[in-house]
């Protein structure tokens, strides 16, 4: 179309069909994410109850199909990706919200709903197990013709058992509508329908939204723990890992040095924990009491000697997790007895 005929487009107009436009221009550049959703079969007064839950929130603009269109195409800017979604009955939603909040909030606002014939089922239809509460006469006969396993029992009519009256994607009869209404099962939801959101460039479809928020917190706690260990044993630092690589390194220093029995101010007490644990353990192989000092008649042999935990080699997980190696070493240093008995012997 050439620039004068748009122009001549533009002009024949009506007024207040520009207005409208300018309107939705208006209303979809105010909101950071944009979507369209459809509004088939939601009577009047759930409409208006479901725009009242998401004031504040998002908000529902309704209008001409082929004013959407124009208003969308006019705002450019990635938005006229949208116009494919505009067909049947549909409305635009705006939020400031981000595009999975928008979809969780759409979703919690829709209601449960009776089914009418000639409807398509959107799931299994299931007459649950139970009392119907209704008196004994024709309605067990029309309970049994759509496929319910029912009869009377003790002055009313009982559903004996779960009943799949309707496999998803099949079409509702009359008869099966009515016993529906009749126990006041309402199998469907009615609902803001999501076709498709546009926020910051992106083009969302609802299945790209449809996510487990618990199950991708845990994905993402994963892939950081992951990351982290990989970084820690490539001793590759970062922000993140430079404190734990720094522990881990102290902590493999003070292992060899306990190891090598060096002498260090700050190993003298793991090394003095360490030669004790060593003399119990000897002591307690020696079965004749009177060849032993008397500080050390009695005593039992450590259940983890000190040079053990000081010689063993780190795991995998330890050198992830070189904090956790370092209050192992710190509870090695706070040992019972460390040091009671060669003390005693040399005090």
């Amino acid at each position: 179309m050439s620039e004068s005929e748009s122009v001549r487009k533009t002009e024949t107009i009506p007024q207040w069909k520009q207005t409208e436009v300018d309107e939705l221009v208006d209303f979809v550049e105010n909101h950071a994410s944009v979507g369209v959703v459809g509004v088939t079969g939601i009577p009047s007064r759930q409409l208006q109850n479901m725009r009242r839950e998401l004031h504040g929130s998002a908000a529902v603009r309704m209008s001409r199909n082929t004013l959407l269109v124009r208003a969308l195409e006019q705002v450019d800017s990635g938005y006229e990706d949208l116009v494919e979604h505009i067909e049947g009955q549909v409305a635009l939603v705006g939020t400031n919200d981000n595009p999975f909040g928008l979809y969780k909030q759409l979703e919690a606002s829709k209601t449960p709903a009776p089914i009418n014939a000639g409807e398509i089922a959107p799931n299994d239809i299931v007459i649950p197990e139970g009392d119907t509460g209704v008196d004994p006469g024709p309605f067990v006969g029309e309970l049994q013709q759509v496929g319910a396993q029912a009869r009377i029992m003790d002055g009313s009519i009982k559903v004996t058992e779960d009943s799949t009256v309707l496999e998803a994607g099949e079409e509702v009869s009359a008869d099966l509508a009515n016993v529906l209404s009749e126990l006041g099962i309402e199998p469907k939801e009615v609902g803001l329908d999501l076709r498709a959101v546009y926020s910051e460039g992106t083009l969302f479809d609802p299945e790209d939204l449809d996510i487990d928020v618990d199950e991708y917190r845990a994905d993402i706690q994963s892939a950081v723990s992951a990351a982290t260990n990989l970084s820690v044993n490539a001793v590759y630092p970062t922000t993140q890992t430079a404190p734990l690589l720094i522990a881990k390194a102290t902590s493999e220093a003070k292992a060899v040095g306990i190891s090598a029995a060096i002498a260090e101010p700050e190993l003298v007490p793991d090394l003095v924990a360490k030669a004790d644990a060593q003399l119990r353990a000897l002591a307690a192989q020696i079965d004749d009491e009177e060849a032993l000092p008397e500080e050390l008649r009695g005593v039992e042999a450590p259940a983890a000697p000190a040079e053990e935990s000081a010689d063993e080699e780190p795991t995998d997980e330890e050198d992830a997790d070189a904090e956790q190696a370092a209050e192992e070493d710190a509870d090695d240093d706070e040992d019972d007895d460390g040091g009671d008995a060669l003390g005693a012997m040399f005090g």
